[in-house]
């Protein structure tokens, strides 16, 4: 009988074969070898896998949410066991936001013994299945932007203290979105969409004349969101017209399910929070549609698809527009107000900034145009964005940049 890690080894490039039966025999001869010497060397080479992650630009969140999308629910549960035992064993510097990440999944270790058993559910087989399919998943992943400096390596200089109110007026931004998600009226849905951009375009203006004065300037830093599937294109173009709308970029990543955004701190907590609202709402506008569009004998199968994704298409350019109109209105009552020439210089250079770093990330940027397959759809997702204007403009005139 061949040793675990040879069983392993086989088992692993069994299940990343497309023989089936070849998979099934390796994870059968898996099964019967020796189970504490078996369990303990997959731990060893998931952690070991998991580690060379993070140089590599990963992060726990990255990880998790990609295991969310390719395993079994018991494959995502053990690579986050993996991920606490991996920050056992990691070398210091391990920076704040590192274990703040481990936090918020739930990331937990019980020791090394019968680490297996205690995810199996009286189902080893399926146990194991599910444990070659992560080690592959976690062994199989490419490099991405690195976009904070990763644990064991050079320790970053501490942050600057947020600006006092920050927070407050962070709250009040969600206090207003929450609104904004829960009322049934599109033109109040508006108006509080429209005033929470207007709040977080003035901080991130205070933000930026803070900056500049500062000894040690921020630097812009970067945020991965998830682009799920249905419609993951749409979803994209949301996550690049906010983006663009709080002075930021974004680049998508479809064959790992997120966007890239690039930008100053306070700009990119804006475009989290601005996000995540108006996709709530994207949806719940769409699926309004939909039951209407439905109930007029006009939906199903293929036409119903067209329609939603053709909504959310033209939802998130319309919004766009709105969201870059209140950041300018912004911009203008800010230099009015101070009287002097140093805001539009500075602003200037942070988005100068913001380019030059997806040019260093991405060097290798493509652009994806979007089509219309729907008109109706678009004039609806039109509508829902800006009750004012149903003007649809010129459809697909915006793409998508695509990036890793």
């Amino acid at each position: 009988m061949p040793d675990a890690g040879q069983l392993l080894a086989d088992a692993l490039a069994a299940a990343r074969g497309t023989d089936v039966r070849a998979a099934e025999r390796a994870l059968d001869r898996l099964v019967v070898g020796d189970g504490p010497t078996v369990d303990a060397a997959l731990l060893a080479r998931l952690v070991r896998g998991v580690g060379r992650l993070w140089p590599r630009g990963w992060q726990p969140v990255d990880l998790d949410r990609i295991a969310t999308r390719r395993l079994a629910a018991r494959g995502v549960r053990m690579l986050r066991d993996v991920l606490a035992a991996q920050r056992r064993k990691q070398p210091d510097p391990v920076p704040p936001w590192f274990d703040d990440q481990l936090a918020e999944l739930g990331a937990g270790w019980d020791g090394d013994t019968g680490w297996l058993d205690r995810r199996a559910d009286g189902d080893r087989i399926t146990a194991l299945r599910d444990a070659v399919e992560a080690l592959a998943l976690v062994e199989g992943l490419p490099p991405v932007a690195v976009l904070r400096p990763p644990p064991g390596g050079t320790a970053a200089a501490p942050r600057a203290a947020a600006p006092a109110g920050a927070s407050r007026m962070l709250d009040r931004v969600r206090a207003l979105l929450a609104k904004a998600e829960s009322t049934t009226f599109p033109a109040e849905a508006e108006a509080l969409t429209g005033k929470a951009q207007e709040l977080m375009a003035r901080h991130s203006i205070d933000a930026a004349l803070l900056d500049a004065t500062a000894e040690r300037p921020d630097q812009p830093s970067g945020v991965r969101l998830g682009t799920d599937a249905p419609y993951a294109a749409a979803k994209a173009l949301l996550i690049q017209e906010v983006a663009a709308a709080n002075r930021c970029e974004s680049v998508w990543s479809d064959d790992l399910g997120f966007a890239t955004v690039l930008g100053f701190p306070a700009d990119l907590a804006a475009v989290e929070l601005l996000h995540t609202s108006l996709l709530v709402q994207a949806t719940t506008a769409m699926l309004r549609g939909r039951g209407e569009r439905t109930g007029n004998g006009r939906g199903g199968g293929r036409r119903t698809k067209g329609y939603d994704e053709s909504f959310l298409n033209a939802f998130a350019l319309r919004i766009g527009e709105r969201l870059r109109a209140a950041t300018s209105a912004a911009d203008r009552a800010a230099a009015e107000e101070r009287g002097d020439d140093r805001l539009l210089p500075v602003l200037a250079a942070r988005s100068d900034a913001v380019r030059e770093r997806v040019d260093q990330l991405f060097p290798g940027v493509t652009r994806h145009r979007l089509q219309v397959r729907d008109a109706e759809g678009w004039t609806s997702g039109t509508s829902a964005a800006d009750r004012a204007s149903l003007d649809v403009g010129s459809p697909g005139h915006r793409a998508v940049r695509r990036g890793r």
